[in-house]
């Protein structure tokens, strides 16, 4: 996979402040805030940050956290996992494998068939219908 990388400055220019915090500093939407987390629309969610196709609708579920929750991403080469021991605690850290965008975290209290509960940010997605123009493009 071919990385997508910018400068802080491109960065700042491509994203929202909002955007910006949690894809590029690792910050967290509030709870329930989240423009995704009552999408029920069948499509793809792609990294906010280089477009990269990340989750499919047909994974995302209700979780009753507060954030978009997916079972798992579209192939397990698009995000990374990395060990996360902010705020006291340890956790694992989702990113897009192409941008290194921070996407939230994934938890051991999902549902089947992984039992994973991929806990993103919705600030870090941009959901595109399937059908649409663009969002029916190769996932690999």
């Amino acid at each position: 996979m071919e990385h997508f990388t910018l400068s802080e400055t491109e960065w700042r220019k491509k994203l929202s402040p909002e955007a910006y915090h949690v894809l590029r500093e690792a910050g967290t939407e509030r709870a329930f805030s989240g423009r995704y987390n009552n999408n029920k629309a069948d499509g793809v969610y792609r990294c906010g940050g280089c477009a990269q196709p990340l989750f499919d609708s047909a994974d995302k579920y209700d979780s009753g956290s507060g954030w978009p929750s997916f079972t798992q991403p579209i192939s397990p080469e698009y995000v990374t996992e990395h060990t996360d021991r902010t705020h006291g605690m340890t956790r694992t850290e989702a990113r897009c494998a192409r941008c290194d965008g921070h996407l939230g975290h994934v938890f051991p209290d999902g549902p089947p068939p992984t039992g994973l509960r991929y806990c993103m940010n919705s600030l870090s997605l941009d959901f595109r219908a399937r059908g649409s123009s663009d969002s029916d493009e190769s996932h690999g």
